[in-house]
């Protein structure tokens, strides 16, 4: 069985990877997201009135990204911008960005901005682990220059992924960098594993426990 990724200049078959065919994967992240969002529950309450209290508009910041397969979903995230800056045509953050508000700096620095992905777990759009998605205008721009950039889809996104963890998480703001990102996330779709998954999840958690970074393989 293979999912067809439309990459514009071809279509390129992809046979689907383990993590997609594995019955112990999904069942985690529904287990996982659905404890998370019951523990997490009081946190998620407490930042959603400091957002409302610390600038106007809305709580939520939802945005449309390439799912499994290419297929596009809405991903959610807590706002972290000015409610103008949320409406405007995508541009990556820089560091000392102005649109950026004061609370928005904080949760983007500890990721809770993302913890309303759990949501998108729930739902299947999303998995606990796998490449994160990226905006559609990145994904147009980078698919065209980097070679299998589209792969990336062949699974789930996810909330945190090989990448993040090492070294890889962030903006990227040259094509090196994205191209060292998207090599990550190519190499986590071939080399996956349940226990890859817990180690890169616990590594997430828990990121000043460095004997817990997986290790990335070299070659092809």
């Amino acid at each position: 069985m293979t999912d067809l990724i439309d990459d514009k200049s071809d279509r390129t078959a992809i046979a689907r990877p383990a993590a997609v065919q594995s019955w112990m994967k999904r069942t985690f992240d529904i287990l996982g997201a659905a404890g998370g969002l019951i523990l997490l529950a009081p946190l998620l309450v407490f930042v959603a009135l400091l957002i409302r209290l610390d600038s106007r508009g809305p709580i939520l910041f939802p945005q449309d990204r390439h799912g499994l397969g290419g297929r596009i979903f809405r991903i959610y995230k807590f706002r972290t911008m000015t409610a103008t800056a949320s409406r405007e045509t995508f541009r990556q953050a820089t560091v000392g960005d102005a649109r950026i508000t004061r609370l928005g700096s904080i949760l983007r620095r500890t990721s809770i901005d993302e913890l309303p992905q759990l949501f998108n777990v729930l739902k299947g759009d999303m998995s606990l682990i796998g490449p994160r998605p990226h905006p559609l205008a990145l994904d147009e721009q980078y698919r065209k220059t980097i070679p299998g950039y589209m792969i990336r889809y062949a699974v789930r996104p996810g909330m945190s992924g090989l990448a993040q963890v090492t070294g890889h998480r962030g903006p990227t703001p040259t094509h090196e960098s994205m191209a060292a990102r998207v090599s990550r996330d190519l190499r986590y779709i071939e080399d996956w594993t349940f226990g890859l998954d817990l180690r890169i999840l616990l590594a997430t958690i828990l990121p000043w426990w460095p004997s817990l970074k997986p290790e990335v393989r070299d070659g092809g």
